[in-house]
């Protein structure tokens, strides 16, 4: 396992021979060169500058790092998601869920949500899952009375479900971070990423009832619910086999991708829907993705290992110790860092980078490691929906050619929605420590 703090006290003062490092990797974000390439010139910057760690660390960090067998539950849950997609499956957790939400008056719209947190329970990715519900739900919820822009925003917050409800890849990639199990993680953010999956459907509910925009509603009948489960049987299979594997321990996270990808495959070859000239398309698209995953990972490492040989957390926490002690203070420090970084950054840098840094911050003032790693991710994932710039407002806008701005717009309420139980997980750690 990789471990930041398995490495020797350094007595290196910090100035400009890590500040600068630190400023031409800002710089490099900033003209959008490709966030591997920036990681990788401030790691070397600093080794360079700094000597202290030898250069050669580079190369051995690179490879090591991502030679992990945590690591290969990424690309099976990508691929996983993939399949889900082309064989149909998805449609059928969408019909369970509007079978389930639809005899509401917001129906449909809380049922996208579930179907979003259906989907986040496959694929464990957020982007994915905007695109795989998005491509589906857009255009009925405009039909049922949605406003393009609203509909939107409304995908791009149910897909925030994506990091936040297990198995997500956000935890396997802070477990391996910070050396702690994947499958603690998944059990331990069950009801952080339900409850955030609530906030939502409740906000739509709200906003809805107050605008009047959906104007659908279908008679809740339980043989109509009976049949969307029977339909959707083998769709169900995927995450109770996963979630269910998982938590009985019967599998570790990596082995229940590969078995959820070998089910899922096998369902869409016998239901016809998959067939074997589509397997070369989704290996494609699922390596696309794997592809900008994997190399910011193998980058970011070795910059963190450099950031804490040269003491940085330690710096940061006294830092920030020495202007003040208040709890509640350095907790809303924390939770505007994870969000302003969630919105300019994949999540992948971002828990590489900040994890080790504020890790030692947040033990500081009382929370236990488990504790930090949900509010952690549940901050970045409020970043994806946050305007201007949230990672899934454009991935919408992308897919439907609405402005940026205006499902920024239309996303506020859900924010604030989020930001309420992220709060509520930072002040009460019972609700992320129940199951330890």
């Amino acid at each position: 396992m990789y471990n930041l703090y398995q490495i020797p006290e350094a007595s290196t003062e910090l100035g400009w021979d890590v500040g600068l490092p630190l400023i031409l990797a800002v710089v490099l974000f900033a003209l959008a060169v490709p966030i591997w390439v920036a990681l990788g010139f401030a790691a070397i910057g600093l080794l360079v500058m700094t000597e202290v760690l030898p250069l050669t660390l580079f190369g051995e960090a690179l490879f090591s790092g991502i030679d992990t067998f945590a690591l290969i539950a990424i690309p099976l849950f990508i691929l996983t998601g993939d399949v889900l997609v082309r064989s149909g499956l998805s449609g059928k957790l969408l019909d369970l869920a509007e079978a389930t939400m639809g005899s509401l008056r917001s129906g449909f719209g809380t049922s996208t949500v579930l179907g979003c947190g259906f989907f986040a329970c496959i694929s464990g990715s957020d982007a994915a899952g905007a695109a795989a519900v998005g491509r589906i739900t857009y255009s009925r919820l405009v039909e049922v009375g949605y406003p393009k822009p609203y509909a939107c925003a409304l995908v791009a917050s149910g897909a925030c479900t994506g990091i936040l409800i297990p198995p997500s890849i956000a935890y396997i990639i802070i477990g391996l971070v910070l050396g702690i199990s994947a499958s603690t993680l998944f059990l331990a953010a069950a009801v952080p990423g339900v409850m955030i999956m609530v906030s939502i459907m409740l906000t739509n509910v709200v906003l809805n009832r107050a605008r009047g925009y959906e104007r659908s509603g279908i008679r809740f009948y339980f043989r109509r619910w009976l049949r969307a489960v029977w339909d959707g049987k083998f769709a169900l299979m995927i995450p109770f086999i996963i979630l269910g594997g998982i938590y009985t321990g019967v599998f570790t996270p990596t082995e229940a991708a590969a078995v959820a990808v070998v089910t899922t495959m096998a369902i869409g070859l016998l239901q016809g829907t998959l067939k074997l000239e589509d397997f070369p398309k989704m290996l494609e698209s699922s390596a696309k993705v794997n592809g900008v995953i994997v190399p910011i990972i193998a980058f970011a490492l070795p910059l963190a290992q450099t950031l804490a040989a040269l003491e940085v957390p330690q710096t940061f926490v006294q830092a920030i110790t020495g202007a003040t002690d208040n709890p509640v203070l350095i907790i809303l420090m924390m939770l505007g860092v994870f969000i302003a970084a969630g919105c300019v950054m994949e999540t992948t840098p971002n828990i590489v980078i900040l994890s080790p840094i504020m890790l030692p911050l947040a033990q500081e003032i009382g929370m236990n490691e488990i504790h930090f790693c949900i509010f952690m991710v549940t901050s970045l994932g409020v970043g994806f929906i946050t305007p201007p710039l949230g990672l899934n407002l454009f991935v919408l806008s992308g897919l439907t050619g609405e402005s940026v701005l205006a499902i920024a717009r239309q996303a506020v309420p859900y924010v604030g929605s989020m930001l309420i139980v992220v709060l509520l997980l930072a002040f009460v750690p019972a609700l992320s420590t129940w199951a330890l």
